[in-house]
C-alpha cells in the first residue's frame, strides 16, 4: 500500500536528481534526458519521466540497481516515435528475426528500439538493453530490472485504465505477480480484439501466469 500511495501522490513535474556513477551510459542524466526530449513529443517525454521515477521506486523496493532502473526507464520508449522505415532498416541491417517485419511499432519500439539505444546512445549493458527490448512483450525469463521496467511502464501514475489500480496493488506486494497480472491482461486484451499476438508474449504468459494462479485473479 505504501508504494501504491507513493505512485499516486508523487509529483513528476520535477524529477528526482540522480547522478550516474557506474558508466552504464556515456552521458550524464541531464544529457540523457535532453536526448530523450529531442527524440520524443512532449506527452511521450513526460511519460518516460514518470516511468523512470516509478522504476526507481520499484528498484529500491526490490533490490535493483537504481542507476540501471533510471537509465532503462528513460530509454524504454526512446524509439517509440521513429518512422517505420527506421525499424525496417534496422531489422535488415542487424539480421534480426524476419518475422518482426509482420508486426509494427508496438513491438518494434522495444525489440528493435534496443538496437537503436545501443548504437545511438552508447548503452551496451545487456540488462538495460533487455529491459528496453522486453518492456512490451515480456520474456519467459526476466531479471529483476526487466520486471521493474515492464511494470513501471504499465503502472506509472499517468496510466488510467480498468485494472490499473489492481495492477499497482499486486505489484506493490509482489513484483513477479505484477508481471503475471500484466501479461494475462495484455493477452486477454489482444485476443478479445482479434489483434495479432507476438510469439514472445505467449511464451511470457506460459512462463509467468500459471505460477501465480490465485494471486492475480
Amino acid at each position: 500500500m505504501q508504494l501504491q500511495n507513493l505512485l499516486r501522490s508523487i509529483s513528476y513535474t520535477v524529477t528526482k536528481e540522480i547522478s550516474y556513477q557506474k558508466n552504464y551510459v556515456p552521458l550524464t542524466r541531464d544529457e540523457l534526458v535532453d536526448r530523450l526530449r529531442k527524440a520524443l513529443r512532449e506527452k511521450r517525454f513526460q511519460h518516460v519521466l514518470r516511468v523512470e521515477q516509478t522504476a526507481i521506486e520499484l528498484a529500491k523496493k526490490n533490490g535493483v540497481d537504481v542507476e540501471k532502473a533510471s537509465i532503462a526507464g528513460l530509454c524504454h520508449d526512446y524509439a517509440k516515435q521513429r518512422p517505420a522505415e527506421d525499424f525496417i532498416a534496422e531489422i535488415k541491417k542487424k539480421g534480426l528475426d524476419p518475422d518482426l517485419l509482420n508486426y509494427g511499432n508496438a513491438i518494434w519500439h522495444g525489440v528493435v528500439g534496443a538496437e537503436l539505444v545501443k548504437d545511438e546512445l552508447g548503452i551496451w549493458d545487456e540488462d538495460i538493453l533487455n529491459a528496453v527490448r522486453h518492456h512490451t512483450t515480456g520474456a519467459p525469463v526476466m531479471t529483476k530490472l526487466e520486471q521493474v521496467i515492464y511494470m513501471a511502464d504499465y503502472i506509472e501514475p499517468g496510466r488510467d485504465f480498468a485494472g490499473v489500480d489492481k495492477a499497482r496493488e499486486i505489484t506493490a506486494a509482489d513484483l513477479g505477480a505484477g508481471v503475471a497480472y500484466q501479461t494475462k491482461q495484455t493477452l486477454e486484451y489482444l485476443i478479445t480484439r482479434a489483434k495479432p499476438v507476438y510469439p514472445k508474449t505467449i511464451e511470457t504468459y506460459n512462463a509467468w501466469v500459471p505460477q501465480y494462479e490465485g494471486k492475480i485473479d
